[in-house]
């Protein structure tokens, strides 16, 4: 199946909320992974099915004990927890002290979602250069970075870009998809456009798929902290949106269409 790895250029720019609506929307089973190197959010959104908290010791730590026995021998499936939300999560680390526990697993990931029986969404959280999660966010099928509409959101975005170009070969022959993620207000037409239009001019070679609404309210049902159902929010139409045509690309071309 296909893995998609979410990220941001620099800063909070919403990529959990995003990733967690986008996966809670998608068409078919889906995995929503946790592998920001920083400490991820997934344990602390998400709820068990009977309303309590999910296991921190079942996820990334405990994959990652089992792929040092070999990425072949290691299944996705058995570290994962099903959610309140109806996705499987595979919960992340509890703070950047766990990191050293995960050590050379890191470059085993990617054959281990790769070989899952669905589509795995990957939260890598900030991309820098030397991040831990990098075999990952490389390592996917297609990459899609978050940001902000607004002048330092774009800044960072673009520099990002540059700096990846050669590393996932953007933009040339057999080059990793990417596609971009704006988080706006839903009401804001044109954010997006004026993005790809700045992008296109640029020559960066990267597709801006839509926005994902800045709505607080919905991102407390996401969080199990609010009542309500989240296909009728603002945030969950423009998921179901997003997650509609991200599990339908495969290839840069998949994403480029539809522009």
């Amino acid at each position: 199946m296909t893995v998609y790895a979410f990220a941001s250029a620099k800063g909070s720019p919403g990529v959990s909320t995003a990733i967690a609506a986008i996966a809670a929307s998608w068409p078919a089973p889906v995995v929503l992974a946790d592998v920001d190197p920083a400490g991820g959010d997934v344990m602390w959104r998400n709820r068990a099915v009977g309303g309590g908290p999910l296991d921190p010791d079942r996820g990334l730590l405990s994959l990652g004990a089992a792929v040092r026995r070999g990425a072949a021998e290691a299944d996705l499936t058995e570290h994962l927890q099903h959610t309140a939300m109806g996705v499987d999560v595979l919960v992340g680390l509890a703070s950047p002290d766990q990191l050293s526990g995960l050590g050379a697993a890191w470059g085993q990931l990617p054959a281990v979602f790769a070989q899952h029986r669905t589509d795995v969404l990957v939260d890598c959280g900030r991309v820098v250069p030397g991040s831990a999660a990098m075999p990952v966010f490389t390592g996917a099928d297609i990459v899609v970075l978050v940001t902000r509409a607004d002048i330092a959101g774009t800044a960072h975005l673009r520099e990002r870009l540059r700096s990846l170009g050669s590393t996932l070969g953007i933009g040339g022959p057999g080059g990793k998809p990417v596609g971009v993620v704006v988080v706006t207000d839903y009401r804001d037409t044109r954010s997006a456009a004026d993005l790809q239009q700045l992008l296109d001019h640029e020559r960066l070679g990267v597709t801006v798929l839509g926005i994902v609404a800045d709505d607080p309210k919905a991102a407390k049902i996401l969080a199990g902290q609010r009542v309500g159902q989240l296909r009728k929010t603002l945030l969950g139409r423009s998921a179901t949106q997003l997650a509609q045509r991200l599990s339908g690309a495969h290839r840069a071309s998949d994403l480029a269409s539809g522009r």
